[in-house]
């Protein structure tokens, strides 16, 4: 029976590492209860006298009954004979979760469809471990199921695991390896519990090999190992999976942080039911304005991601402006803004900080840094919740006809990555994107022909109910004319590279609803939408969502990717000249010009130069890890320090050995309390005497008395008259405190202690005396003791049992009095 409990046990023990996905505790315990009956049913099923073959249909069978009870029990007969009825209704109950997980994100409420998933899942997976650790006989192998349980948050949030989660889940299967080690020995005889240590430092030997103890040990110290290393490396901080480690690097320090999953938090948020706040703003122009977080670079066909963002010491926000926007040049107009934006205390775990783009210089609390490419703003300490900040920005303000003037090509330096794309696009998808610009001339054109497509001329609608961004998604989107704003954003930028024109994906807020004297910002307003590249104009933003009553109400189309309106007169066939505006005429000329430097006080910023912190030197670095490694080194000699003045405290408080005068003198000799402080400085001599030969590697073996260690010191090294006084008093003293009431005299212990010291000291080479003051081995006896304590506590629970265990050497008590009968018979 041990077995299958041990099974049933770390299932749940994996199943608590599923925590973040839900809000609510029902899935818990209703997951709980599906471990439990198969539990049940494999303790059961596990007697000798029913078939082994039995176990996984009835574990089955029973699993089904009590999800039926528990979600479908109104349409059971009897409450527990499922019906028609009841397959119905568990089938729209799956339906219904399988709805609501993709609906939301984590985490998501536990309602009754999400709930069945989970503990149907759960109750398969325990059925799983049982089918490979009870009935196969191979508890390894019952791993893999636990992995992939464990491996699903790991997998769906972004999130790290709790390192306390993961060591309980941990300890589960290696409870369960341990049960299945005992089964097996239990087949050859009665396991021998062996104790490493008993009393002080003594060990006990045995002839019996601790197979199972020692499996234990190893699996404790992996345990350790695989939670504590992480955390110990300088590279790796307290993040990701449970808790420690692993994170993506940035630059400068060695800092970490964890990329989120834009796209898969979006949808979550737009069907969330509550339409919370998120954040306030106001600016210098009363203007909305789209505030982006994140910009999502990479293509693989199934989704869209970000690559890992570079924060150098000179990018923090706190240094200076930001980096220049790439690809703009001096010559477009720009238009200067000043926003103050308060972020909801509401919001968790926000790292990037959202942004009108492109921002030039960004005031706020902590250690904030500007991606250099994407000028987006993130920090691997701070987060954004509960925050008020200043935003200045030069917002570019190009026209129609100077972006129609732009012929040039992306510079070399522009990313090959924003030109990707997977080689098995579909190739609908390409000619779909080549027939909407045939007639097309500069990429210009080419963007706002997309847009039109999505916004008005390709009967697009926009809905919440289709979902997926891969390559065939995509390609049912484009045949479906039905999406939300994520789809839409991914379709134009993937056909925008197609036609050759840098895009990303930007996501963020849009401008929100201006509410008593400010913009507010709601969850529904989270959004998505496609920045285009055009070299001389920089990135920008375009809209291919369907806005108003169609799709989300507070996009916007921006104004400078409406077509010009024709301005000559009707009739005459002709149509204003996309040059005539002088502007656009310096930006189309403008091919070869000067980046913008925002320090220059002719590109419209008036700003003191700033002296850049570089950061620490490589030989300040090493410095400083030499540093810390002396004091990792020095932590044996701290602790023999503390404890030697310890033992000085304990000398401190004997009472001076001067002999009693009087019966009244005599008797507060031997008082109580005098004669536990004596006993107490006896001991701390004794342990200072021991610990001194250890750490000079003079030996001490525990069977040795105190009588014969004084002996071998004064005869082995040879100790002058006074020395050998002095060992003999204290190995006396220790040795009547042992076996009398009370030590008598003693002298001076402290005085006895250090004429032994310096006495032995003497003996021995300059090398051990280096190693007993930096290194003393009686600290790190002291640390091997502790853990052979805390091993024997793990081992002593082998003998604990919730009921006797009869002997079975000794014959049953009916079977004792027939043999006492035939014997009496015999001897007569």
């Amino acid at each position: 029976m041990r077995l299958p409990i041990a099974a049933g046990l770390a299932t749940a023990a994996v199943s608590i590492t599923l925590y973040p996905l839900f809000s609510g505790g029902s899935w818990f315990w209703t997951g709980m209860g599906a471990i439990a009956v198969v539990t049940a049913a494999s303790a059961l099923t596990t007697r000798h006298t029913v078939p082994r073959w039995l176990g996984p249909p009835l574990e089955l069978v029973l699993l089904w009954i009590y999800l039926t009870v528990v979600f479908a029990g109104d349409y059971t007969w009897a409450w527990v004979i499922p019906t028609k009825d009841t397959v119905l209704a568990l089938a729209d109950l799956t339906r219904a979760g399988f709805t609501d997980i993709q609906q939301y994100a984590a985490p998501v409420p536990s309602n009754p469809g999400i709930s069945l998933l989970t503990a149907g899942g759960i109750g398969l997976i325990a059925l799983l471990v049982d089918l490979l650790a009870v009935r196969a006989r191979r508890a390894a192998l019952a791993g893999l199921p636990l992995l992939a349980l464990f491996t699903v948050p790991a997998a769906v949030i972004s999130d790290p695991i709790a390192w306390p989660a993961f060591l309980i889940g941990a300890l589960g299967f290696v409870g369960l390896l341990t049960a299945d080690g005992r089964e097996r020995l239990s087949h050859w005889g009665r396991a021998v519990l062996v104790r490493r240590s008993r009393g002080a430092g003594a060990r006990v030997q045995t002839d019996a090999a601790p197979l199972s103890l020692a499996g234990k040990r190893i699996g404790f110290a992996a345990i350790a190992l695989a939670i504590g290393l992480p955390a110990a490396l300088p590279t790796l901080q307290p993040n990701p999976l449970f808790g420690f480690g692993v994170g993506s690097g940035i630059g400068g320090g060695g800092n970490t942080i964890t990329i989120p999953n834009p796209i898969a938090s979006l949808r979550g948020q737009l069907t969330q039911p509550d339409n919370a706040t998120v954040l306030t703003y106001t600016n210098s122009d009363n203007i909305p304005r789209y505030l982006r977080m994140y910009s999502l670079d990479t293509f693989d066909g199934e989704q869209w991601t970000m690559s890992q963002p570079k924060g150098r010491p000179e990018n923090r926000v706190s240094e200076g402006p930001l980096p220049s926007p790439p690809g703009l040049y001096p010559t477009v107009p720009v238009k200067p803004v000043t926003t103050q934006i308060k972020v909801s205390g509401d919001v968790e775990k926000l790292s990037f900080l959202p942004l009108p783009y492109p921002a030039s210089r960004v005031r706020v609390e902590g250690d904030w840094r500007a991606d250099e490419s994407t000028l987006m703003v993130f920090s691997t300490h701070d987060t954004a919740g509960g925050e008020t900040y200043d935003v200045a920005s030069e917002e570019p303000q190009p026209t129609p006809e100077g972006l129609n003037g732009l012929t040039e090509v992306p510079s070399p330096d522009m990313d090959e990555r924003y030109l990707q794309l997977p080689p098995d696009l579909p190739p609908q998808i390409a000619a779909t994107s080549a027939r909407l610009v045939d007639d097309s001339d500069t990429p210009y054109q080419k963007a706002v022909k997309l847009q039109e497509w999505f916004t008005a001329n390709g009967g697009f609608t926009y809905s919440l109910r289709t979902q997926g961004n891969g390559n065939e998604a995509l390609l049912d989107f484009l045949n479906s004319r039905t999406g939300y704003c994520e789809q839409f954003a991914a379709a134009m930028a993937v056909m925008a590279r197609l036609l050759d024109i840098p895009a990303r994906v930007g996501i963020g807020y849009t401008g929100g609803s201006f509410i008593e004297g400010e913009w507010q910002v709601r969850t529904h307003d989270l959004h998505a939408w496609p920045e285009l590249y055009f070299q001389g104009a920089g990135w920008l933003r375009f809209e291919p969502t369907p806005a108003g009553g169609l799709g989300q109400a507070t996009a916007r189309v921006p104004d400078y990717s409406r077509p010009p309106v024709s301005t000559a007169a009707p009739g005459d066939g002709a149509t204003a000249s996309p040059t005539s505006d002088p502007s656009a005429t310096d930006l189309a000329d403008t091919l070869a010009g000067r980046k913008r430097d925002p320090r220059d006080p002719d590109a419209g910023l008036s700003v003191d130069p700033v002296i850049v912190d570089q950061g620490l030197s490589v030989p300040a670095k090493i410095g400083i890890g030499l540093a810390v490694l002396l004091l990792v080194v020095l932590i044996p000699a701290a602790a023999r320090a503390v404890t030697r003045y310890r033992r000085r405290h304990a000398w401190a408080l004997q009472e001076p050995p001067e002999p009693p005068e009087s019966l009244e003198a005599r008797a507060s000799a031997h008082r109580p309390e005098t004669a536990e402080r004596l006993g107490h400085a006896v001991h701390a001599t004794w342990r200072e005497l021991i610990d001194t030969l250890h750490d000079l590697g003079l030996g001490h073996e525990a069977s040795e008395t105190p009588r014969a260690l004084a002996r071998r010191l004064t005869e082995k090294y040879e100790l002058d008259a006074e020395t050998a006084a002095s060992v003999a008093r204290i190995a006396s003293a220790e040795e009547r405190l042992r076996y009398a009431p009370s030590p008598g005299p003693v002298g001076s212990l402290a005085a006895d202690m250090r004429r032994v010291r310096r006495a032995l000291t003497a003996t021995v080479s300059r090398g051990r005396r280096l190693r007993a003051t930096f290194l003393p081995p009686s600290t790190l006896l002291r640390v091997r003791g502790a853990g052979e304590k805390v091993l024997d506590g793990f081992d002593r629970l082998e003998t604990l049992r919730l009921w006797p265990r009869r002997d079975r050497s000794e014959p049953p008590a009916g079977q004792a009095a027939e043999e006492r009968v035939l014997t009496g018979s015999r001897e007569r």
